[in-house]
């Protein structure tokens, strides 16, 4: 018997490690999965957050604003092409249709997260607070992975 309840919490851990690995956050509609962001270097002052929204409701949302205590400030960035250049620009929100996705990823909309206190090290969990217009705050972690990440690791 006792065997059996060793078992049963071996895999009840492990299912509750890799959910919480995948780093998936709810707040009615909107479903935020996996944010991360890259490890810097010593003296980085600004680094870039990434992650995907989706809005099952039927109604809009914008992400309006962020805020994380590891950095200054946080700003909505796009990227523009201007002439051969690609630029990046602050905008006001994100659009978030109903029904929808959007994926926050580099050389794409980002975060940017500026004015970092301290650098970031690989495998720390950095908070963040995303604000969206309807949905309110939702409070989720950056995962931070290696320095040349392209994607979210799991």
């Amino acid at each position: 018997m006792n065997q059996v309840v060793i078992a049963a919490c071996i895999v009840m851990g492990v299912l509750a490690s890799s959910a919480a690995a995948a780093q998936d956050y709810r707040k009615g509609d909107l479903y935020v999965r996996d944010p991360w962001t890259r490890a810097t270097p010593p003296g980085a002052k600004n680094a870039a957050g990434y992650l995907e929204i989706r809005n099952s409701g039927k109604a809009p949302d914008r992400l309006v604003g962020a805020s994380t205590p590891n950095a200054e400030r946080v700003e909505l960035h796009t990227m523009v092409h201007e002439g051969d250049v690609m630029r990046m620009r602050e905008v006001q929100k994100f659009e978030v249709p109903a029904g929808q996705r959007i994926t926050l990823r580099p050389g794409g909309q980002h975060l940017m997260i500026v004015g970092l206190k301290k650098p970031l090290a690989m495998d720390e969990h950095i908070p963040l607070r995303l604000r969206f217009e309807r949905a309110g705050e939702i409070q989720v972690e950056l995962r931070v992975q290696s320095a040349d990440s392209r994607k979210p690791q799991h």
